[in-house]
């Protein structure tokens, strides 16, 4: 029995598996059991962000691994507190509360959220979320998700969520009341085709908040830690978030996540409101602080910013010469193509070709490459990219 029946056979049905099984990884590549290489457009969906094995995460987690690899959080953990720090050092926050994943720290943000909003009035409990965007598949991050094809089989969801449509600030004013705790933001939604929030509704939303005293919360699971170009999202705008829910690259490949409060939250949740057993775990966390260090070298900071503008133009370059595409869209690493048709055939034409594309929303590829790519694996990218658009 092969690795691809074994996996049929005996786990669960809930993913799409690609039809190959990976033998190693490294850099920018996927290899197969046959040998055949793949460059990697996904990047573990954005959690590899410095790359497959990265040597240095690798060497964290082997000297982490010689001292402990769990404790529970009824201790102290150096890792913990020194990616804590990192993460203060480059945001708004005051405090961090380690997760394992992204809809976890989502959740532990509801929850905030929730608590904030009855210490001043019993009934300001109602979140603001938008159409579009995707926050997990907890039951309380489905229910901020905007889309009703993942809600519909296990509705009734959380009470008290009004969604409105992105960029909509008429919308927005309606739908703001004193009862308003909280407002759920995607910078960039990736999920649903790479859509960018605009100025005038994030301003707008500033606004607002003066009147009506909610939280706003940044979901950076998939923007942050230098996705976007910056380290965190939000910092290509005008807003500062109270709230960032943060994962996927976190932990340099390994499940972590992170909420960050601002200084004015850092009391909300008390000692038994909140918890996780395995939330920043010290291998974790290892790796995480190895992943910060590469992240925030100015030197890979500027070379980011020019592989982004060659890959954008690159991209706008083919564009013009391409019918099929409709739009190219993003920040950073962090790329749309939207597709006249269906973007799947493109998927599985470059699958044959060794590259490793990801579709989202029906016609819209995903680039979410490791931020370590080279000019070189721009180049293949963009060469074969071409070719396959070019197919009849």
């Amino acid at each position: 029995m092969n690795s691809l029946t074994k996996d049929s056979t005996y786990v669960l049905n809930t993913y799409k598996r690609l039809p190959i099984v990976v033998k190693k990884a490294k850099g920018s590549y996927i290899f197969d059991q046959q040998g055949k290489k793949y460059l990697d457009m996904y990047a573990g969906i954005a959690v590899n962000s410095v790359g497959h094995s990265n040597i240095k995460v690798r060497r964290a987690i082997e000297a982490q691994l010689k001292k402990h690899m769990h404790l529970s959080n009824y201790f102290v953990s150096e890792t913990q507190n020194e990616l804590a720090k990192k993460l203060i050092d480059y945001s708004f926050a005051s405090k961090v509360f380690f997760t394992n994943s992204g809809t976890e720290a989502i959740e532990a943000s509801l929850k905030l959220a929730r608590k904030y909003g009855k210490t001043i009035s019993d009934d300001k409990f109602e979140v603001i979320a938008l159409h579009e965007s995707f926050h997990g598949r907890t039951m309380g991050g489905l229910s901020l998700t905007g889309q009703p094809k993942y809600q519909e089989a296990f509705a009734p969801l959380l009470p008290g969520v009004n969604h409105i449509e992105k960029n909509d600030i008429e919308a927005l004013k309606n739908a703001i009341s004193s009862k308003t705790c909280a407002i759920f933001l995607e910078m960039v939604q990736g999920e649903s085709g790479i859509h960018v929030l605009n100025d005038a509704f994030l301003n707008e939303i500033v606004r607002l908040k003066e009147t009506y005293q909610f939280l706003i919360i940044a979901d950076e699971v998939q923007t942050g830690l230098m996705r976007t170009g910056k380290m965190f999202a939000y910092q290509h705008t005008t807003i500062v978030p109270d709230v960032l829910a943060l994962a996927k690259s976190l932990g340099g490949g390994l499940p972590l996540g992170a909420m960050l409060v601002s200084e004015a939250l850092e009391n909300v949740l008390k000692p038994g409101d909140h918890g996780s057993t395995f939330g920043g775990n010290p291998v974790s966390c290892a790796a995480g602080l190895a992943t910060f260090e590469i992240l925030s070298s100015a030197g890979f900071q500027n070379a980011l910013l020019s592989k982004s503008n060659m890959l954008f133009k690159g991209l706008n370059e083919i564009k013009q010469s391409s019918p099929s595409i409709k739009d190219i869209r993003g920040k950073g690493m962090m790329i749309g193509i939207e597709i006249d048709g269906d973007a799947e055939l493109l998927k599985n034409r470059a699958l044959k070709a060794g590259l490793l594309l990801n579709v989202t929303n029906k016609n819209v590829i995903r680039l979410l490459p490791p931020l370590t790519i080279s000019t070189h694996e721009i180049e293949l990218f963009l060469r074969i990219f071409k070719q396959i658009l070019d197919m009849k």
